[in-house]
């Protein structure tokens, strides 16, 4: 269900280096040229382009890119062009440094524990090691405050195992677990918070749906009812990223641009991190969601050579 076209016949790795080195040659740079090697090419195709690369010419990717482009098109190619365990470590890093912490910033680490596979997470975790000498955890427990942390911190510890093995008792047992601790508004408690980390996804959609049986709500229309804090928000995304990442990715590229502005920045995280993963289902629910295309919607918001490598992600031909 990605969103990507690649070629039928894909050039080997120096004839894509050797059409970038050419792109970034002369008096101009060759954004075509640009768009239609890289925003062409998946994850694994990408990193022996960038291995090539500083091969052939001794010089990164990378640092050519950001050279080479400027504005919202570069930080959307270099992301792109980042292995994905990479690139999410810097995004969780990026939320992790801003001033602000709040839902906008902080539901990137959300995102990677709960709407990726647990495989990919102890990537970003071995990653983020590498790039910044500390711990996921030990930046979540140095810049985000309670209570937000705890659930922060939990979520990332965790290695939820990826199996279809569901249990029905377990799922009825939890879901008044939940129950309990959303009606007496505890929602930190340990209990609540080590069903949602550590349960693999199967079982939790299992214990979801035995929940808006029991009580007549969905987990999320409840969390929602009791309160408008950052907690309650933060655990509206680990419900949805679990449950139906496609509603949520949907909802945060509907966020980023209505009303006046665009906010490029998740824009281009929510189609940068799921055109290889689940796009066509996040195309499917946004229509589903605003009765418009997520097509039209990206193209009345964006222009010039940013509207055509996003665009060129959501697999149209350029």
């Amino acid at each position: 269900m990605a969103s990507i076209r690649i070629p039928d016949d894909v050039p080997l790795p120096p004839e894509d280096c050797n059409t970038l080195k050419k792109a970034f040659k002369g008096w101009g740079t060759d954004e075509r040229a640009i768009i239609r090697v890289l925003g062409c090419r998946n994850s694994s195709q990408r990193n022996k382009i960038r291995e090539a690369y500083q091969q052939l010419y001794n010089e990164s990717l990378i640092d050519q890119l950001h050279s080479e482009l400027s504005g919202d098109f570069r930080k959307a190619v270099i992301l792109w062009t980042y292995d994905p365990p990479e690139r999410d470590a810097r995004l969780a890093n990026k939320a992790l440094k801003s001033r602000k912490k709040g839902i906008a910033q902080l539901q990137v680490i959300v995102e990677i524990a709960c709407a990726t596979s647990p495989q990919h997470l102890v990537a970003v975790r071995q990653a983020y090691r590498s790039l910044f000498d500390c711990s996921l955890e030990e930046d979540i427990t140095s810049h985000v405050p309670l209570p937000v942390r705890k659930v922060l911190v939990g979520l990332v510890s965790s290695y939820r195992y990826d199996g279809e093995v569901v249990d029905s008792i377990i799922a009825n047992l939890e879901a008044a677990k939940l129950h309990e601790a959303i009606e007496t508004k505890h929602l930190d408690l340990d209990d609540f918070l080590w069903i949602l980390s550590t349960r693999n996804v199967f079982q939790l959609k299992a214990t979801f749906e035995v929940y808006q049986q029991k009580y007549g709500n969905s987990m999320y229309q409840d969390i929602k009812s009791s309160g408008k804090g950052i907690l309650e928000s933060m655990l509206r995304v680990v419900i949805w990223c679990i449950d139906a990442p496609e509603k949520h990715f949907a909802e945060v590229i509907r966020a980023s641009i209505v009303g006046l502005g665009t906010d490029e920045d998740s824009l281009t995280r929510a189609i940068v991190s799921r055109a290889e993963i689940d796009m066509m289902k996040i195309r499917g629910e946004y229509f589903n969601m605003n009765k418009t295309s997520l097509d039209n919607a990206v193209i009345g918001d964006t222009s010039g050579d940013y509207r055509k490598f996003l665009m060129t992600l959501l697999g149209a031909k350029i």
